[in-house]
């Protein structure tokens, strides 16, 4: 149940109002918008008399929520939500709202010089964040699975170097305790119904970058994003990475139109990760420039010194210099929305 107080409510009188509907048996979320405080209820408001409530001298309207998700609705938070991520260099990098986030970096950590070399690339050519996997998760168990807490320790030693947050994937509740300095956690496709480890991060406050399954529907998604919010972490980017089709040409099939499907229901900053979707490096920058363009708060790509020796998808990742001009382009897709990476 929403409930929109009208303008120029006083915070003693709302606080009064918050503590009489809790009473009700309900958890109250606040949401200060633009111009009126919106009031989600959570929990059982079967027993709440809406035309009650609607005629209180602080409200404008009652609305009740249909969706299962709840905190994650856009009802609730009618306002776009801004992740902020600090990094070791003072600066803080921004996705949601106007701002842009840009993720790129290698599949999977292989080595201290291609996480350096690969982190100095997309730092200079304007990326906020840098992706690299520690641990992977692999459909053959005889793939390369990551270096592991060897890998987590050259990702740290390139956010030193570069002044690049990081984001890493989380394969399960055992490896939180390593991921302390991690900036930004990554539940992929495989994880996104993982609930016992969903639970687990909503009592963390690090943003989540959350991975929608790939034959997951964005109901689906938005539920696993309410797991975690439910805990008290709102700090989640969804992130749309294409789904499993009948379809074999690509990797996967981009459902580009779950953007503004996503962002039409929920507050959650939504971006796009093009690598995985398709699976072909000459995709990725035509994809990357499409999710900008239905919407996208940002997007994730993998980029390799050395693609063709990758231990790891190399099929899929750009090098540095096809990132640079794709960084050329992105700008000025932004700027022409009168947005900023």
């Amino acid at each position: 149940m929403i409930v929109v107080l009208k303008p120029g409510a006083k915070k003693k009188e709302v606080l009064k109002f918050t503590v009489f509907l809790e009473q009700q048996g309900v958890k109250v979320h606040y949401s200060q918008g633009a111009s009126r405080i919106v009031l989600g209820l959570v929990g059982d408001t079967q027993g709440i008399n809406a035309e009650a409530l609607g005629a209180h001298h602080l409200v404008e309207k009652v609305v009740r929520v249909q969706e299962p998700y709840k905190r994650a609705n856009r009802l609730f938070h009618p306002e776009d939500t801004r992740i902020d991520v600090p990094g070791p260099d003072g600066v803080i990098r921004s996705i949601g709202g106007v701002s842009l986030g840009i993720i790129a970096g290698p599949c999977s950590v292989e080595n201290r010089e291609q996480i350096l070399r690969v982190a100095g690339a997309v730092k200079k050519a304007g990326a906020g964040f840098l992706r690299g996997g520690a641990f992977k998760p692999r459909t053959s168990p005889y793939s390369f699975q990551g270096l592991g807490c060897e890998g987590l320790d050259l990702l740290l030693a390139a956010k030193k170097e570069t002044g690049l947050p990081i984001v890493t994937e989380v394969m399960g509740n055992h490896q939180l305790e390593v991921f302390e300095d991690v900036d930004v956690i990554q539940v992929g496709t495989r994880n996104m119904q993982n609930f016992t480890l969903l639970k687990e991060l909503g009592r963390s406050r690090k943003p989540i970058l959350l991975k929608r399954g790939y034959a997951c529907t964005l109901t689906e998604l938005l539920m696993a994003a309410e797991y975690i919010m439910a805990g008290g972490n709102d700090r989640i980017i969804l992130c749309e990475r294409g789904i499993r089709t009948f379809d074999n040409f690509t990797r996967n099939t981009l459902d580009l139109s779950a953007i503004p499907a996503l962002k039409k229901q929920s507050h959650l900053p939504v971006i796009v990760d093009p690598s995985h979707a398709t699976g072909l490096a000459w995709m990725v920058p035509s994809m990357a420039k499409a999710a900008l363009a239905a919407g996208a708060d940002g997007v994730i790509l993998e980029v390799h010194n050395d693609p063709e020796n990758a231990l790891c998808d190399g099929e899929q990742s750009i090098t540095p210099e096809t990132f640079t001009l794709l960084m050329d382009s992105l700008k000025k897709y932004a700027a022409l929305e009168g947005r900023s990476i």
